[in-house]
C-alpha cells in the first residue's frame, strides 16, 4: 500500500507527464498521430443518384423502387476510435537502473498516444494487466479521464507480480465488441506469446511498445551481485567479472528480444522499442511512420 507521501509524488509525477506530453503532441506528435490511425470505418450519411462507375453493392433498392431509378448510399469515413491502452504492470516493469522505470517509461508514452488521440477526437481506455488483468477502464474523452488513466498506471499494485499475456489478450477480445486500437506495452517477460499475440492482431488494430531496460542487455563488470527476480522473488549469486558469464547473458538477452521482435512480424504487428533511458518520441514517430506505411 502507497503512503500519502509517495501518493502525492505520484501525482506531481502525472502533473509533470501531462505537460511533457501536451507540449509534445502540440509541437510535433498530432500530425503523425493523424495520417497513421483512421477511424472504424464508414457510416451511412445520405442517398444519391446512381453514376456510372458507382458499385452495385451501395445501390440502395427500396429507395431505387421508390423512385423508379437507382440510388446508392454516400457514406462518410468514421474517425472516430476507441483506443486501449494495455499496459504491463507486474513486478519486472518496476525495475529502472537509472531515473526511470518501465512502468514510468510506459505511463509517459501512454500519456504521449492517449492525448495524441483525444486531439483527434478518438476515446482512450485502459486494461492494466500482471498475471491477470487488474483493471480495465472504458474508453472515453477528456484530458481528465486521461490523467486518471495515467495515475491508475503509475499505482497498480497487482497482488502477485508475474506476468500473463496471454490473460490480458484473452481478456481484450472477450471485452472489446468494436475493431479497436490497441496499444500493448510491455516488457514481454511472459508465455506464452505467439498464440496470444495473434489472436488479438485478428480481431483489433495492435501495435506493440516494448519496453525495456539497458542493464537488461548488457551486464557491467561489478564483481558478485545477489541478482533478484521481481517476478518470483528467486535471488542469485552471480560474478559479472566473468566475462563468459556476461557473454552468455547478452546472448540470452538478445535472443529475447529477437524472437519477440519475430512475432511481431508474423502477426504483422507493427512495433516500437522504448529504453528506460531514452526520449521516446523519436521511437514513438517512427513506429506510425511505419504503421502508416503499412496501411497504405
Amino acid at each position: 500500500m502507497l503512503s500519502e507521501e509517495q501518493i502525492e509524488e505520484m501525482m506531481a509525477r502525472v502533473r509533470k507527464l501531462e505537460l511533457k506530453a501536451r507540449r509534445l503532441v502540440r509541437e510535433s506528435f498530432s500530425g503523425e498521430y493523424l495520417s497513421s490511425i483512421r477511424g472504424q470505418g464508414l457510416d451511412f450519411e445520405d442517398f444519391r443518384e446512381y453514376q456510372h462507375g458507382d458499385e452495385i453493392r451501395f445501390i440502395d433498392w427500396n429507395v431505387t423502387a421508390r423512385m423508379n431509378q437507382a440510388f446508392v448510399r454516400k457514406f462518410r469515413e468514421e474517425r472516430e476510435l476507441a483506443v486501449i491502452l494495455a499496459v504491463d504492470v507486474s513486478g519486472s516493469t518496476d525495475y529502472g537502473s537509472r531515473n526511470h522505470s518501465k512502468r514510468e517509461m510506459a505511463a509517459e508514452a501512454a500519456a504521449i498516444l492517449g492525448f495524441s488521440a483525444l486531439q483527434n477526437g478518438d476515446k482512450v481506455g485502459l486494461l492494466a494487466f500482471a498475471d491477470v488483468p487488474l483493471l480495465f477502464v472504458p474508453p472515453a474523452k477528456g484530458s481528465r479521464h486521461l490523467l486518471r488513466l495515467v495515475r491508475e498506471i503509475l499505482t497498480t499494485n497487482p497482488v502477485r507480480p508475474g506476468t500473463s499475456i496471454q490473460d490480458a489478450c484473452d481478456f481484450l477480445v472477450r471485452t472489446l465488441r468494436r475493431r479497436s486500437l490497441v496499444l500493448l506495452l510491455s516488457d514481454f517477460h511472459s508465455d506464452p506469446l505467439d498464440r496470444p499475440l495473434g489472436k488479438l492482431a485478428r480481431k483489433h488494430e495492435t501495435l506493440a511498445l516494448h519496453v525495456s531496460d539497458p542493464l537488461e542487455a548488457q551486464l557491467p563488470a561489478a564483481g558478485k551481485v545477489v541478482m533478484v527476480d521481481p517476478e518470483t522473488g528467486m535471488e542469485t549469486l552471480i560474478n559479472t567479472s566473468n566475462a563468459n558469464l556476461r557473454m552468455s547473458y547478452e546472448k540470452l538477452a538478445s535472443r529475447h528480444r529477437e524472437g519477440v521482435a519475430a512475432l511481431f512480424k508474423k502477426h504483422a504487428i507493427d512495433a516500437a522499442h522504448l529504453s528506460t533511458t531514452s526520449d521516446p518520441l523519436p521511437a514513438l514517430h517512427q513506429l506510425l511512420k511505419r504503421h502508416r506505411r503499412h496501411r497504405h
